[in-house]
């Protein structure tokens, strides 16, 4: 059911969002040079890789211009792609992923193989599910950039607080994960309002660890 979920919503939602794409598209190619489409290669489920699409947000070759994560500020990205990524819209390519059943819609976000490598093997479990477009973690770390902007060394911040946080989101949310609950993600993720959760630094006290 939850394949065939992704069938036909992704199929509906590439059809129906034909036009805002192609607008969008015209808009990343007009505002800066490079590719309309970023590829990442990411690891899937069971360990396997593929590309994610999305739209370019940042400027050619930022990957060798900084981190694999971006905070608040980052000077990589483009003036049209803070909007796209203020409204998540440059994730919208990402349901061609999902009609190839690379992703569906709610799963755990695929991360970049060399920090894949770093997990425990408690961890690895979280590679039995398929990547999802939105989970649990996208919506507590919904100002995830912000947060990494405190931080004094952002990517150790990433890697021990943020990565370990979302995989044990996700792990809980699979053991009783259904279509009802898929949705209620995705309508939370696509309206954002009303009370919720919201990440924040580990403080000593409180029992997180100190990272500075």
């Amino acid at each position: 059911m939850k394949r065939l979920f992704d069938i036909f919503f992704s199929t509906v939602g590439l059809l129906a969002l034909s036009p805002i794409l192609l607008l969008l598209g015209i808009a990343v190619k007009l505002d800066s040079r490079g590719p309309v489409l970023f590829r990442q290669r990411r690891i899937g489920q069971d360990g396997r890789p593929f590309d994610i699409l999305k739209f370019r947000t940042m400027v050619v070759n930022a990957e060798s211009l900084g981190l694999s994560v971006t905070r608040s500020g980052d000077r990589r990205v483009t003036r049209v792609g803070r909007y796209l990524r203020k409204y998540k819209l440059d994730e919208l390519p990402q349901l061609w992923n999902v009609l190839n059943s690379e992703m569906s819609f709610v799963g755990p976000r695929p991360e970049v193989p060399r920090y894949v490598e770093r997990y425990t093997a408690e961890q690895k479990r979280v590679l039995t599910l398929k990547p999802g477009i939105t989970d649990r973690a996208t919506l507590e770390f919904r100002n995830e950039e912000a947060l990494l902007a405190t931080a004094a060394d952002t990517e150790k911040f990433y890697l021990e607080y943020c990565v370990p946080r979302k995989i044990e989101l996700n792990l809980a949310y699979a053991g009783g994960a259904n279509l009802w609950e898929d949705t209620k993600v995705i309508l939370r993720t696509l309206l954002p309002f009303g009370p919720r959760a919201e990440a924040v630094a580990p403080r000593p006290e409180a029992g997180g660890r100190s990272l500075a």
